[in-house]
């Protein structure tokens, strides 16, 4: 998994995956949990979500690396098809487990690269794997209503406009306002287009807002999802939102990211599938990434365990 990661000092760089598993071990969590192999996605895989003509930019990039994949955010290296292929291809194993019920949630650690488009590279995401495990729920399992929420700092723009025009999509995507952060999107009133109307929520966070300010629009975001009963959850959970991330201006606390997780298996039970597939999305001081992602694996395992806010 840490193979993707980009090189020469990026903000996503390969050590976030090692610096995830060092806090895994000491917390114990390895005892606690059944450990997956990543496999990497076929191209048949990806082409659920994204065109072919963007799987076979990335897969020519991959053998000489250099040329940006985007404006510039997101290099090409040797191998980065194959990387990003395996983070896909771990989200969808995680999903067929869920699916096929020897678990009930899992976690992805580096993944949730929410950016990427269906026709393109943007924001470090080469693949989108939450809109290919999307498409491959829809497809392969028969699951209609999917339950999408992203509390990353960044707007889950890659995401939000694939599924702009599907009711059976519903988002809840809670990050900082568009007018200080990349991609300048998911405003208040973008809430679905067409039959989709009223489907999405977006709930943007001024700069410097904290564990408050989540409390209360987390609140209209678990109404919003549970009022729709989606048969599977998928939760973004960026740790980019947290004090002190050198990209973001969110003050959160990781208490907001086990809080999130904790209620949404909650609800999840009560709807009783219990389906929920987190995903690790951003996150750039390792301290913070860390933290939030084994609160989130805490809580994937024992939601009471989750604080308060």
């Amino acid at each position: 998994m840490a193979r993707y990661g980009f090189p020469d000092g990026h903000p996503f760089g390969p050590d976030r995956h090692a610096a995830f598993m060092r806090e895994f071990e000491l917390r114990g969590l390895r005892q606690r949990v059944r450990m997956l192999d990543p496999v990497q996605a076929t191209r048949d895989d990806l082409e659920l979500f994204h065109t072919p003509a963007h799987v076979e930019l990335v897969r020519e990039r991959s053998v000489t690396g250099g040329a940006p994949l985007d404006g510039g955010d997101t290099p090409s290296y040797r191998g980065v098809y194959e990387a990003a292929a395996c983070v896909v291809g771990a989200s969808l194993a995680a999903t067929e487990w869920i699916m096929a019920a020897p678990a009930r949630r899992a976690f992805v650690p580096i993944a949730g690269l929410h950016h990427a488009a269906r026709d393109r590279a943007a924001g470090f995401c080469v693949f989108n794997d939450c809109g290919v495990v999307i498409e491959a729920l829809r497809r392969r399992f028969g699951i209609q209503r999917v339950a999408y929420v992203d509390i990353d700092a960044h707007h889950g723009d890659g995401v939000y406009y694939a599924f702009e025009s599907d009711p059976d999509l519903i988002v809840a995507d809670i990050h900082e306002c568009g007018h200080s952060l990349y991609p300048g999107t998911g405003h208040a009133d973008e809430t679905g287009r067409h039959e989709a109307q009223g489907t999405k929520l977006n709930l943007p966070l001024d700069a410097g807002a904290g564990d408050a300010e989540f409390a209360q629009v987390w609140e209209q975001a678990l109404h919003h999802v549970a009022r729709f009963e989606p048969e599977f959850v998928l939760l973004q959970c960026g740790a980019d939102s947290i004090a002190g991330d050198p990209l973001t201006h969110l003050q959160l606390s990781t208490g907001a990211h086990a809080r999130a997780a904790a209620d949404l298996v909650r609800l999840a039970d009560r709807l009783g599938h219990g389906r929920v597939l987190a995903v690790g999305g951003g996150g750039y001081d390792r301290r913070n990434l860390s933290q939030a992602w084994c609160d989130v694996l805490s809580a994937l395992i024992e939601p009471d365990s989750a604080p308060p806010l």
